[in-house]
């Protein structure tokens, strides 16, 4: 794997912001709306970390996988790729990758057992393996992520705030409900979680970042951004987006496409 983030091919694929969150052609036809297209990511990215709880793996294999999710669908529509079958699939990938391999037939399992008899949801293990085909086409065969944590632990050490290391690594966490992984350098990313803690904990940082010489303005922007969607969406950090509000969305979807 790549050591170095800026030789890396997740710093060749970092994408502008508007290039992020557009719904494709196929899914329009469909009548998915850009704030629908985005509340499917955040409930599939959900998807994911329950799943992930059941099958027991560490948090940067979540975190590949999310990224996976997010973006196989700046290339690909929801009608032709199926959510509810791409979301276990980048889980199943991100593990290999990740050195943390799951077995297929575990996620199978477990998707029955939390998803019980809702049958759009239920994927043989043959299904997962032909989907994992797709992704990697989808995904050009990059597969590197590098993610915010190692930079976030070793800056808030830098800073002499060690103390906001949980409240810090639960913005990071947070920020994969977002597209800021594929738009950000991971590092910007987590200053901007330090910068966001240390607002609301009393911390002045303002001399740290000062020394450091970073652009403030895209730091500012970032934690806007994190700021607004507590704000717009505020989801039960357990439950995720309630049924009522996803159930409509996730039905304008073929399934088993």
């Amino acid at each position: 794997m790549a050591a170095n983030f800026w030789t890396s091919s997740h710093c060749k694929q970092l994408l502008d912001p508007e290039d992020v969150d557009v719904v494709p052609a196929a899914d329009r036809e469909r009548g998915i709306t850009p704030e629908e297209f985005r509340l499917v990511k955040i409930h599939m990215s959900f998807h994911i970390w329950r799943l992930a709880q059941q099958v027991k793996v560490r948090q940067r294999v979540i975190a590949t996988a999310v990224t996976y999710f997010r973006r196989v669908y700046t290339r690909k529509s929801m009608s032709e790729y199926d959510p509810r079958l791409v979301a276990p699939t980048c889980l199943y990938l991100a593990s290999k990758v990740e050195e943390s391999t799951v077995q297929a037939r575990l996620l199978v399992f477990y998707i029955k057992k939390m998803c019980g008899s809702d049958d759009k949801y239920r994927f043989e293990i043959k299904d997962i393996l032909e989907m994992e085909m797709k992704l990697l086409e989808a995904l050009d065969y990059y597969l590197v992520v590098f993610h915010p944590y190692r930079p976030l632990l070793q800056l808030l050490q830098d800073a002499g705030i060690t103390d906001l290391t949980q409240f810090a690594w639960g913005l990071v966490n947070d920020t994969y409900k977002m597209d800021l992984i594929l738009i950000y350098p991971p590092y910007m990313i987590a200053l901007s979680c330090i910068y966001i803690a240390s607002v609301l904990k009393d911390k002045d940082t303002t001399s740290w970042f000062e020394e450091l010489r970073v652009d403030m303005n895209i730091v500012k922007n970032i934690s806007m951004e994190i700021l607004d969607f507590y704000d717009t969406y505020k989801i039960d950090p357990q439950r995720g987006i309630p049924e009522d509000k996803i159930s409509p969305v996730m039905n304008k979807l073929p399934a088993k496409a």
